[in-house]
């Protein structure tokens, strides 16, 4: 049976806008069979071995399809999608759009939004000024944790380097501050690593010999 983690208690001022609605919404699209694990956000039920396990940055949703493990809202809509054989195309062109619309749902689309959201939240309580703060702190946790998740790991997503490895390597060059990836060695290392190899290194030397700077 299909186990999909969600909250069963969250902050007041998430509720409703929480990333396990995403999931439960497809699979009321879909008529997917399902068990639903309540998590207690305040009660740090995420903040466990057991749960990282299943989500390494602690976050909702998570699934687990029987021992195949996911986490990540639009991991979790792939994958449910195409166990179903709904919500997504079969022929390749028609999924390769669909793909592309859930990255830029997630990367083009949502962070500003989020952004957004987060000042208005800093407004209510402290004033805008908060909410630098409360990025730093969004980022430190999420670095926090890719550190632990890369203990004993070369790369992130197998043992081999992966597109997974280039998208994580290239976001991490957003941190233009080093002062915020040197608490994380094993980030740095990685990082490093990465941009270690030569088609990295010709895929750059390229770039920069064709695009000017404005």
């Amino acid at each position: 049976m299909l186990k999909v983690y969600t909250f069963s208690k969250v902050n007041a001022i998430a509720r409703g806008n929480t990333r396990d609605l995403r999931v439960l919404w497809a699979l009321e699209e879909m008529q997917l069979p399902f068990e639903l694990i309540g998590m207690d956000h305040p009660a740090h039920d995420l903040n466990t071995d057991a749960y990282r396990r299943l989500s390494p940055f602690e976050q909702i949703p998570a699934i687990d399809d029987d021992g195949l493990v996911l986490s990540e809202s639009a991991a979790c809509l792939i994958y449910l999608a195409k166990k179903a054989g709904k919500l997504i195309p079969s022929d390749p062109a028609g999924e390769a759009q669909v793909l592309r619309w859930c990255f830029a749902a997630m990367n083009s689309v949502e962070l500003p939004l989020l952004s957004l959201m987060l000042i208005d939240w800093a407004k209510k309580e402290d004033g805008p000024t908060k909410h630098r703060d409360n990025t730093v702190a969004w980022a430190n946790r999420h670095l926090g944790n890719l550190e632990r998740w890369l203990d004993g790991r070369e790369y992130v997503a197998t043992d081999s380097f992966t597109v997974a490895d280039i998208l994580m390597a290239h976001v991490l060059t957003m941190a233009k501050d080093e002062s915020l990836i040197k608490p994380y060695p094993r980030v740095a290392g990685y990082r490093d690593r990465c941009f270690a190899r030569p088609a990295w290194k010709r895929t750059l030397d390229s770039y920069y010999a064709k695009v000017e700077a404005g």
